[in-house]
């Protein structure tokens, strides 16, 4: 075969891989009704996408805010609908794994009893609780964006560092149990890992073309998501996928928190 032949071939499967791979991530992450291959690669090598996956959705929700902005609803109104359009385009992903969370490191007095509580799909009052408080902290930050030239950047910044931090649990942290989403992904290699990490940066450098506000995005961010992953290691010796979906909703909040501390609450 012509060594330019076969250099084509092998860039064509490559990117049939990556495209794959990005399709995998669509699949686990949102509820859009992409066609996924019988076999679809594991989810440990869909990580990289995952920051853009979460671009996505951030972006559906600044469309969404900036159409009931256009149509004159109140901007607190307009960050609750930018809020639902994520969670039903995500099928409430996130928002479930953080009452799971929630419950079971709130109501488990030991590892096996707080695992159990997390399989149950009833929701307690701790999940009630801290649900509630962040999806009110989430709309309070986006609130004062609506009207700013910022809110695209920021939710769309925010989100896809959300779904870097958890890809970050995932990777530093083993499953706390044999079974379940958290086992079945298994961590992920050195180069999704750092694939996931160098998306998530340039994203939230280049909306918010690089400065102070990228800076509070990320920081924000991986704050959180390393305190998450040192109260899963500290309470279940681990990971769950529950632990996983928390850390997205919560370092997603984190990069909302941390941008507006360092835009001085609405821009520049």
């Amino acid at each position: 075969m012509h060594p330019l032949t076969d250099l084509s071939s092998n860039t064509v499967s490559l990117l049939g891989r990556r495209l794959g791979e990005l399709n995998g991530a669509v699949c686990f992450l949102t509820r859009l009704p992409l066609p996924l291959k019988k076999a679809p690669p594991p989810l440990s090598q869909c990580i990289w996408a995952f920051p853009l996956v979460g671009a996505l959705v951030g972006l559906v929700g600044a469309g969404v805010a900036l159409l009931a902005s256009i149509a004159t609803l109140p901007d607190l109104a307009s960050a609750v609908l930018a809020l639902g359009a994520m969670a039903l385009l995500t099928g409430a992903l996130h928002e479930d794994a953080l009452a799971d969370m929630a419950d079971g490191l709130g109501g488990g007095r030991t590892k096996e009893r707080a695992l159990e509580i997390m399989r149950d799909s009833r929701v307690g009052a701790f999940g009630l609780v801290t649900l509630i408080l962040v999806l009110g902290l989430r709309a309070a930050l986006i609130a004062p964006l609506v009207a700013s030239p910022w809110l695209p950047p920021a939710l769309v910044a925010a989100a896809a560092i959300g779904r870097g931090g958890a890809a970050l649990v995932l990777g530093l942290l083993d499953p706390a149990r044999p079974d379940g989403l958290g086992a079945t992904a298994a961590r992920p290699g050195s180069g999704p890992m750092a694939a996931c990490l160098i998306l998530t940066g340039a994203v939230a450098g280049l909306l918010f073309t690089g400065g102070r506000a990228a800076a509070g995005a990320l920081l924000g961010g991986l704050l959180v998501t390393l305190w998450v992953a040192w109260r899963a290691w500290a309470r279940l010796g681990g990971q769950t996928g529950d632990i996983a979906g928390a850390a997205a909703l919560l370092a997603e909040t984190g990069a909302l928190l941390g941008a507006l501390v360092l835009l001085g609450g609405t821009g520049p």
